[in-house]
């Protein structure tokens, strides 16, 4: 029986599924393809039609983190004359993201806790840095841009805030993933929102 274009991305969409379940469960170097197959039903044939290597595969997993940060990243860059509006949106887009987004969350998981970082995943990594690169620049042009406007006071360079707001959310993030039972993200989004403010010095 021939197989159409949505039976294989059903299929593609499977294997993506057993692929997020078992890394953020067990980890990179655990999960193997035959595991993989085992958990999406499906022989190894599927995956090697879709996937070359398990890296390959490592790799679209993290798309489910990497993609929705890539988009808002363009669409903050494009808010730039409403800075405090477009930081605003990041954060809460962001923390919205990890607590209501099930593969969002799981993928953000795989890379910071649940894997051994080699030279195998270069491209992965390569993208990774380049999207941190991103918001960082992102956040110190829109720090930079309340600064001139006067919306925030502060003496701290552009640069050093820029830096300052990725690692703010990014411990928060790494903290929550590591110890959700600690608390609760839905619950202190808007006091995390709250302190990103005052961080930056606006009234």
């Amino acid at each position: 029986m021939r197989r159409t274009k949505e039976d294989a991305e059903k299929t593609r969409q499977t294997v993506l599924e057993a692929a997020l379940t078992l890394f953020s469960r067990d980890g990179y170097s655990l999960t193997t393809l035959s595991r993989i197959a085992k958990e999406a039903g499906c022989s190894r044939g599927p995956i090697y039609w879709h996937f070359q290597t398990k890296d390959d595969l490592y790799e679209a997993v993290l798309g489910y983190s990497q993609e929705p940060l890539e988009v808002l990243v363009a669409e903050c860059a494009a808010m730039r004359d409403t800075p405090i509006e477009a930081m605003d949106r990041f954060i809460e887009q962001w923390l919205s993201l990890l607590a209501n987004n099930r593969q969002y969350r799981q993928s953000f998981e795989i890379l910071l806790n649940k894997t051994e970082l080699t030279d195998a995943m270069s491209r992965t990594l390569k993208r990774e840095r380049a999207l941190t690169k991103s918001i960082i620049g992102l956040f110190q042009d829109l720090v930079g841009r309340a600064v001139e406007d006067g919306m925030i006071s502060t003496q701290e360079d552009p640069k050093d805030l820029g830096l300052l707001c990725y690692t703010y959310l990014m411990g928060i993030t790494q903290t929550w993933l590591f110890a959700p039972r600690l608390f609760s993200l839905k619950k202190e989004m808007p006091f995390f929102q709250r302190q990103f403010w005052t961080l930056l010095g606006k009234p």
